[in-house]
């Protein structure tokens, strides 16, 4: 079954985290068939394609309770739902500026009564509160998404890392990451075996406070 596979690598869920994460694939094959949301080959690998590559960001940075974070472009609610479960003491936001993906993350939230997470259809732009990290799965490039969330990063750090973006992203980056001296690339083969994760990192990148 497929959510062995979180289980596997998240070994110390709780029993109601991990009801959470079984209700997931009915929900999103549910949706799916009103909104396509997830493409069609996708859907029937959702532990590995979306919430396991998700808690990848989990692997890299745990997150502290009463911390926030925003995901931007949540699209269906990835990585922002899936961590959500994982960190029920963090405050999320998820921001896309499509209404009806929105519409499906909200319904997502309600029927798992995730109370620490906010969907909003809104362009990152236009966010003006602050947070301890910012994550996101590849809307865009990295010099684009630090313009729309570059105010956006609290000055006070109480994670190993440094606050800022944690993204996930596939491919060579070597181009993309060239204007950023203080990014960190980690490779999500260190944590998960399945082929999917090959091409597949997380780029961390400390964004300073601006007041």
């Amino acid at each position: 079954m497929a959510l062995e596979i979180i289980k596997n690598y998240f070994p110390s869920l709780t029993p109601k985290q991990v009801q959470q994460f079984e209700q997931l694939e009915p929900l999103y094959k549910d949706w799916n068939r009103k909104i396509n949301v997830i493409s069609r080959k996708d859907i029937d690998e959702l532990y590995v394609r979306h919430v396991l590559h998700s808690l990848g960001i989990a692997k890299v940075q745990g997150f502290a309770p009463g911390s926030a974070v925003m995901d931007v472009g949540t699209g269906g609610g990835f990585p922002g739902i899936p961590l959500s479960i994982l960190f029920p003491e963090t405050e999320f936001y998820l921001v896309d500026a499509i209404a009806k993906k929105i519409k499906v993350v909200q319904e997502v939230v309600d029927t798992l009564g995730l109370k620490n997470v906010t969907a909003e259809q809104k362009r990152a732009e236009k966010v003006s509160a602050e947070f301890d990290f910012i994550v996101s799965r590849a809307v865009t490039s990295m010099p684009d998404f630090v313009k729309w969330v570059r105010n956006k990063i609290k000055k006070q750090s109480k994670h190993e890392l440094k606050n800022g973006i944690l993204y996930l992203k596939g491919g060579d980056l070597t181009q993309e990451l060239a204007l950023y001296q203080t990014a960190t690339i980690y490779q999500l083969t260190d944590y998960f075996k399945e082929d999917f994760f090959e091409t597949k990192k997380v780029v961390h990148l400390p964004l300073k406070y601006k007041g």
